[in-house]
């Protein structure tokens, strides 16, 4: 059997594993968080160590990367990471080239994501799909036609930065009010820190500080999107308004990309989709609502999971190989 290797550097965890061409369960599969304070050089060394472990005395025929930040996919060059520091410019594909003597494959996490919901998940028989990731970021991958669509200089589908409320808080790109300052399970966190710590005699208050100090104390830094949303399924009021107004901007960027690009589908994954039903009822009401009457498209969950941009390496390798 031909092995393949699947990398994925995610902005808060690495994950590898491999499988043989046609199969579709991982012969092994190794994931690591990725240590406060990481650089590009910390994560490196991680990976390799993955790698070494997962590989043992075999050689794959070829690796496909998922990588959590801007690619230039034509040349295997990660742009930067917005999560991690020390990765601006650094020839992903070169290095691992040069270390493992095989074709190499390496492109944005939501892009490679798109591609494997498409061959092995959520999109199977559909031409058109936009997937989109919401977990530390918001990103999106096309495919259009049946093939990847990475625009002219590979920063198609960054959903993430469509402005959805120019009068909203800045973002970390320096725009107000994107998809994903407002979507984001960090940015989400953030929020409710910043409401508690700024407004404490607001309404419910004190309803939300009681729900909330069960789940992390009175530590407020160790709040996670995670936990707003365990908040929010609580009955917590202000964890369900930060979760209401994460699900209108996503519902709000979907209905402007079905308006622009009618694609057939819109495939979601990433840890805050699993926020529970009224996100969902949230996310599908508001994106109907935007778009015209007349555009067609359905919003579902990603099947594969978090492992959707592991699959996606995999059919990036076999694409390249």
């Amino acid at each position: 059997m031909t092995l393949i290797l699947a990398l994925d550097f995610g902005g808060t965890k690495l994950a590898a594993a491999t499988v043989n061409v046609g199969s579709r369960k991982w012969l092994r599969y190794e994931r690591r968080l990725s240590p406060v304070g990481a650089n590009a050089s910390t994560d490196l060394e991680i990976m390799r160590s993955l790698i070494y472990s997962l590989l043992e005395d075999t050689k794959p025929a070829a690796i496909g990367v998922s990588f959590g930040g801007p690619v230039d996919a034509s040349t295997g060059t990660v742009r930067l990471s917005h999560h991690v520091a020390g990765w601006e410019n650094i020839p992903l594909k070169g290095l691992l080239e040069e270390e493992f003597g095989v074709s190499v494959g390496v492109d944005n996490d939501a892009n490679v994501a798109a591609l494997g919901e498409h061959r092995f998940g959520a999109g199977q028989g559909y031409d058109s799909l936009f997937y989109i990731t919401v977990s530390t970021g918001v990103g999106g991958g096309w495919i259009l036609n049946g093939q990847p669509w990475r625009g002219a200089g590979g920063m198609a589908g960054e959903i993430g930065h469509i402005v959805v409320d120019p009068a909203g808080p800045v973002c970390l790109c320096g725009k107000r009010g994107c998809v994903e300052r407002l979507a984001s399970g960090p940015y989400m966190a953030q929020s409710v820190r910043e409401i508690l710590e700024n407004e404490p005699q607001r309404r419910g208050g004190l309803r939300d500080r009681e729900v909330l100090r069960g789940l992390v104390g009175d530590n407020l830094t160790l709040l996670t999107g995670q936990l707003v949303s365990e908040a929010a399924a609580a009955g917590d009021d202000l964890a369900k308004e930060v979760l209401h107004k994460a699900a209108w901007a996503l519902g709000v960027g979907i209905g402007n990309v079905a308006n622009l690009m009618n694609p057939q589908r819109f495939v979601l994954g990433g840890g805050v989709t699993k926020a529970g039903e009224d996100f969902w009822q949230v996310v599908r009401q508001v994106a109907r609502e935007t778009a015209l009457p007349e555009v067609d498209f359905e919003v579902v969950s990603a099947t594969l999971g978090d492992d959707a941009p592991l699959w996606g390496a995999v059919a990036l390798a076999e694409m390249d190989n």
